[in-house]
């Protein structure tokens, strides 16, 4: 198989189109054509579509665009770190990583990684959806209690437990009657809360007076005073230590878990690599604790 019109074509379908994938690469669009009818011939399959105005991969040209391209992208790499002596990571470094994560901890620790890797180029984007990392070439992803996925391995690099707090201003709950509570919209609403106190654990009755579409707008409804809230322990602990918020008590279940994720077919690069090494370097125990006092510097 020529590997020239396996790169073309692989560049051709990451692109969309021979016209934009000769724009990126500086390549004619009709060398690009004529590689890919090339390879089609050679391989006895039709690998895209062709309308007036589009170009899509078949089912076949979409397996084939999968794991040629992460093929490519590891011989890539080798030859790079042949070529440098096995010197610093360098390339582009595609990550996804959720909102609130993003919000409060990622811009953080994406400029200290800058700085330490100045020859990796490291782009982060924010996604709360379960982005698909071989189609939108993202090369690892940080997700919060992921579903098992047989294509996708790596590790727990933090835990956080929720904990519920108000302003000092908000009376303290009394049995049978309801407290004023922030909520984030997307969660089902409840009329209780589990949660353990010093004195044991406790149903607390809620009163949702205000629905909000993320964790920060929750945070910033609690510190006004608007009324309770479940927050990550990470994210209330400096609060309540300085006594800008109260803490009612734990809430009951699982910890929540983060994983940094990369395709179970591809090599692990460098650049991975390096970047999994830095989150066990800021959090080495993956404790709420040490996320509470990195978010606190």
């Amino acid at each position: 198989m020529d590997l020239l019109a396996l790169a073309d074509f692989v560049t051709v379908a990451r692109h969309g189109g021979f016209g934009r994938a000769a724009r990126a690469s500086g390549r004619p669009k009709a060398t690009l054509s004529r590689r890919v009818t090339e390879l089609e011939a050679s391989l006895g399959l039709r690998l895209f579509e062709r309308g007036a105005r589009m170009l899509k991969l078949t089912e076949e040209g979409r397996m084939l665009h999968e794991r040629a391209g992460a093929l490519l992208t590891e011989i890539d790499e080798t030859a790079a770190a042949i070529a440098f002596g096995g010197g610093s990571p360098r390339g582009k470094l595609r990550i996804s990583a959720p909102m609130l994560f993003s919000q409060t901890a990622m811009g953080k620790i994406a400029a200290q990684f800058a700085l330490r890797y100045p020859e990796i180029r490291l782009e982060i984007t924010t996604e709360d959806r379960a982005v698909d990392m071989i189609e939108e070439g993202i090369d690892l992803v940080i997700r919060v209690n992921p579903d098992p996925d047989d294509n996708l391995v790596g590790r727990v690099f933090l835990r956080d437990g929720l904990a519920i707090v108000a302003d000092p201003r908000v009376p303290k709950p009394s049995p049978g009657v309801a407290v004023p509570v922030v909520v984030r919209s997307s969660i089902a609403p409840a009329t209780t809360w589990g949660m353990t106190t010093s004195d044991g654990r406790t149903d607390l009755i809620v009163d949702p007076v205000l629905s909000v579409s993320s964790l920060t707008m929750v945070l910033d409804g609690v510190r006004l005073g608007v009324g309770a809230g479940r927050l990550p322990i990470s994210l209330v602990s400096h609060d309540v230590q300085v006594g800008r918020l109260v803490l009612w008590g734990n809430v009951d279940g699982p910890e929540t878990e983060l994983w940094a994720l990369y395709p179970s077919r591809r090599l692990l690069s460098a650049r991975v690599s390096a970047f999994l090494d830095f989150l066990k370097e800021a959090f080495p125990n993956g404790t709420s604790a040490e996320l509470a006092a990195y978010l606190s510097k």
